[in-house]
């Protein structure tokens, strides 16, 4: 009797909570470390990026009115979800060549990231917010607001960690946002992808492709409806493609390539604020 064949899993995209296959019905393969083939992937189009803004921007209004305090709980809930599902995602990371130890660091260390973003949810606003001084009888306040829909190159490595910190300042901000997960291990990022399905996170806040990025970052770096870029991926001819493309209509665009995502310098609030937008109210004294 033959050996029996495995049946290997196609992994699909996430968009709108839902998880649907690639419109252009392409996936590309994915190996491990000794180069033995573990999955398919979806090889994302431009199509597919299209209807993940839309549904992130229709996402945008309930996400961004909901409490801070709310978005946070809502994060907490992500790690605890992430917390019972550690030996799935440490096994993963096996497979992608690291030591046991070290997936069990990242796995831990991407826990507690989304619980220390949780925990800034409803404190950043009054560290970047301000009462400013002025000559006239009125009242000048300055408050951070959500920049919009977020389009986000996820970093190759660490694929975990690097996800959660690229994407948790983002969202805890009021943000949505669609992402492209690691190019040649995105796996986590798509098994992550069933965490937020079964946590607290509505539909269309978080929204993860895959495929390649240089077929896909001038169209998340041209698409008008997109507000901002964030790209952690290592590429000069990249990143020049995506500062020109964002020209177009004024996105805002924020480079983090050169960031190590296991450290505490990706660890911090400035990371939330370089996806808010001042605003300043003017009020009359007396009214």
């Amino acid at each position: 009797m033959s050996d029996r064949i495995n049946v290997l899993k196609t992994y699909k995209t996430y968009v709108g909570g839902k998880f649907p296959r690639s419109e252009s019905g392409r996936y590309f393969k994915v190996f491990d470390a000794n180069d033995n083939l573990l999955a398919n992937a979806c090889q994302c189009s431009r199509k597919d990026f299209r209807d993940a803004v839309t549904v992130a921007r229709s996402a945008f209004g309930g996400w961004s009115n909901r409490s801070a305090y709310n978005r946070g709980q809502i994060l907490y809930r992500i790690a605890e979800m992430l917390e019972g599902r550690k030996e799935q995602f440490i096994d993963e990371l096996e497979n992608a060549g690291q030591s046991t130890r070290k997936a069990e660091q990242e796995v831990k260390a991407t826990i507690d990231r989304l619980i220390y973003y949780a925990g800034w949810s409803d404190k950043y606003q009054q560290i970047y917010s301000s009462v400013n001084p002025v000559a006239s009888s009125h009242f000048n306040f300055s408050i951070p607001e959500p920049t919009g829909v977020v389009s986000i190159l996820a970093p190759e490595s660490p694929p975990l960690m690097g996800l959660i910190s690229v994407m948790a300042p983002v969202i805890v901000g009021g943000n949505t946002c669609v992402i492209l997960a690691s190019e040649k291990n995105p796996l986590p990022a798509m098994s992550f992808a069933e965490v937020l399905q079964t946590s607290d996170v509505p539909g269309g806040v978080v929204n993860l492709l895959t495929g390649y990025k240089k077929e896909l970052a001038p169209h998340m770096s041209s698409h008008m409806d997109i507000n901002a870029v964030f790209n952690a991926y290592q590429d000069k001819e990249l990143k020049q493609t995506i500062d020109e493309n964002a020209a177009l209509n004024i996105k805002r665009v924020i480079h983090k390539s050169e960031l190590n995502w296991m450290s505490d310098e990706a660890e911090t609030p400035y990371l939330i604020f370089d996806f808010q937008e001042i605003k300043t109210t003017w009020h009359p004294v007396g009214f």
